[in-house]
């Protein structure tokens, strides 16, 4: 089913089809291509006339929700006009707006103008300066669903977060996913409670004054249920991590880029999404001229302009390249933001000591120190753990702090470790809150997955349903290997397939009301109030940045000045020590406190500024 104006309500790309049946609740009609159809008839413009197949005027097509689907005749490669295969099985429709039995069964229409929207007052809300908090529907609550999380919306309208930024929601195969085996991109599963439930998510959300980051997934598909290449070459040859590339810059790619580019607009103009999270955009192959990434970056900016709201795009990048957040006007690839993993290395080795894998480059507190003046700690220089240099300099005079989106924890550092385990597993609520402080005063924009905000206790596993058995038994056995080479104990590992991998990384709201969980949360309402309240925490220059730090007594200063060259500002004071530590900052004793986490003093410094006693694991700051 296709809801852009440009298309009709039954039309199908399918270049190699020799002939295309549209199945409507049991009855066949045939389809013709666009290309015969008049110029100035909606499905015959010039854009959708190659390959496209629509349902003539006439049709006797029953009204409101049908079932339906899609049968092709005989195809054929146009590349080498070599016959392909006979078809004979009904196809979900590849732009199926519902799939109500699943990937495999027919599609359903869905007429997204129905929903009475209640989001007048919404003006949209920027980046920059925003707190945003990333969430997976199905473990969010104990039910799963969309409806039920707009339910605890008002929890995070007291923490203070600006944006929710939902894992990938489009249908996948199986009863459950993290998202990112899914198959139907313009769907929104069932088990979250389909369209209807995402369109009352998303105006539950902007009626609470939070905007919606929708994670969408346009490097791959999943393992089952992907019918797309029987439509036409929505693949090439070669493979990434996660399976066949995209074809993006291949024969027929005109109509893949399509795909993605009116996927994009529908999210903005059908559900109102505000900005979308871009899935590992490195695997992205595309060698044309206009990258696909400054497509997309353009027609938000154009849907934006039209409905006046600051759209926006953050890519998840590990190429650490600033083009991919310079302007398009500027030979950039035009994203709005992206994640910079090497904040959270940094932090996460200063939290908690591991070096091992990816951390071993980040062991130094000197990593964290480089980071927060230089976005990228790799910009050229040497990683031992990829064996080669990487990254390049971030051009501060064009690029702000805030287009950097970081975290100490997220779906994937904390699904991807062997058992699941968040930080709160291993670290004191002392710590807990250093990391919080850390985050909330650093200058780019932090994000919190689900649950920190109290250091909830339950893990969050990596955990799928295949009902394929070989595919299930391969993705476990796969996951068990893949842990086993780097040391783990395979018996550590929790099986994806079963159903309790799931069902334990829901989170336990009940704990809430509980001591040390009451206390983060206190602590993290706290700092996102102060970093609302302070300007200098959220100043989009990189001049205003300044750091000290001591290797051997594990304390990191981070100043904020007023103005660049300024002796005034705000000193963030973080003892990542496990003692008490005499931490130096450029203030008097009488400084201003902002913020402190346990028994913080002041004193005179020998050198004329001041001198913060931290207990073990404590943060502060003040005003300078």
């Amino acid at each position: 089913m296709n809801t852009r104006e440009h298309l009709n309500r039954f039309d199908v790309w399918a270049p190699h089809a020799r002939t295309v049946t549209v199945r409507i609740e049991g009855d066949d009609h045939d389809m013709i291509p666009a290309a015969d159809l008049p110029e100035d008839s909606p499905a015959g413009t010039a854009a959708r006339r190659d390959g496209w197949w629509t349902l003539p005027d006439g049709a006797d097509v029953p009204e409101g929700t049908v079932r339906y689907g899609y049968l092709l005749g005989k195809t054929f490669d146009e590349g080498t006009a070599q016959e392909r295969s006979q078809l004979s099985e009904v196809l979900p429709d590849p732009r199926s707006r519902r799939q109500p039995q699943g990937v495999h069964d027919l599609s359903c229409t869905f007429e997204p103008s129905a929903h009475r929207w209640g989001d007048a007052a919404w003006t949209g809300r920027t980046l920059a300066g925003s707190v945003v908090y990333e969430l997976h529907p199905g473990t969010f609550t104990p039910e799963g669903t969309l409806d039920s999380a707009v339910e605890r919306l008002d929890h995070l309208v007291e923490l203070g977060v600006d944006f929710v930024e939902l894992l990938p929601v489009n249908g996948f195969n199986g009863e459950h996913n993290w998202g990112y085996d899914g198959v139907l991109w313009y769907t929104v599963d069932e088990s979250y409670g389909g369209p209807a439930a995402y369109q009352r998510f998303v105006d539950a959300c902007h009626q609470r004054g939070i905007g919606v980051i929708q994670d969408v997934v346009y490097n791959h598909l999943g393992p089952s249920g992907n019918y797309l290449p029987l439509f036409a070459d929505y693949f090439k040859p070669g493979s990434s991590t996660w399976g066949d590339l995209i074809n993006l810059d291949g024969w027929g790619s005109d109509g893949v880029r399509d795909y993605i580019l009116d996927n994009v607009e529908m999210w903005l103009r059908d559900y109102h999404v505000d900005g979308f999270r871009l899935d590992a955009v490195h695997a992205l192959q595309d060698h044309r001229a206009v990258h696909i990434l400054e497509e997309i970056a353009e027609l938000v900016e154009r849907v934006g302009v039209e409905t006046g709201k600051p759209l926006f795009t953050v890519a998840e990048s590990d190429l650490n390249d600033h083009r991919m957040i310079t302007p398009t006007t500027a030979h950039g690839l035009g994203m709005t933001g992206q994640w910079l993993d090497d904040f959270h290395h940094a932090a996460h080795v200063a939290l908690t000591g591991e070096t091992q894998g990816y951390y071993a480059d980040f062991a130094a507190l000197g990593t964290l120190d480089k980071v927060m003046r230089d976005a990228f700690y790799h910009d050229g220089t040497m990683s031992v753990f990829r064996g080669r240099h990487h990254g390049r300099p971030v051009d501060k005079q064009r690029v702000r702090p805030w287009q950097f989106v970081t975290c100490i924890q997220n779906h994937d550092q904390i699904g991807n470790r062997a058992a699941g385990d968040r930080i709160s597993a291993s670290l004191t609520p002392d710590q807990l809150v250093l990391g919080a402080a850390l985050l909330l005063t650093q200058p780019f924009t932090p994000m919190l997955f689900m649950g920190e905000e109290w250091g909830a206790s339950t893990p969050w596993q990596f955990f799928t349903a295949h009902p394929e058995p070989e595919l299930g038994e391969a993705v476990a056995k796969g996951r068990k290997a893949e842990f086993a080479s780097m040391g783990w104990d395979e018996d550590t590992v929790p099986d994806p397939q079963d159903p309790s991998t799931f069902t334990n990384s829901k989170l336990d709201w009940d704990e809430l009301g509980r001591d040390d969980h009451a206390r983060v949360l206190s602590a993290y309402r706290e700092l996102i109030a102060l970093r609302r309240a302070v300007p200098e925490l959220t100043d989009p220059r990189f001049d205003t940045i300044g750091t000290d730090l001591d290797e051997d007594a594990r304390w990191f200063v981070l100043r904020r000045a007023t103005a660049p060259g300024s002796d005034h500002g705000v000193a963030v004071l973080l003892n990542f020590g496990a003692g008490p530590a005499q931490v130096p900052f450029p203030g008097r004793p009488d400084a201003e406190v902002l913020y402190r986490s346990g028994d913080v003093s002041l004193t005179a410094g020998s050198g004329g500024g001041g001198v913060a006693a931290l207990p073990a694991h404590g943060a502060a700051v003040v005003r300078y």
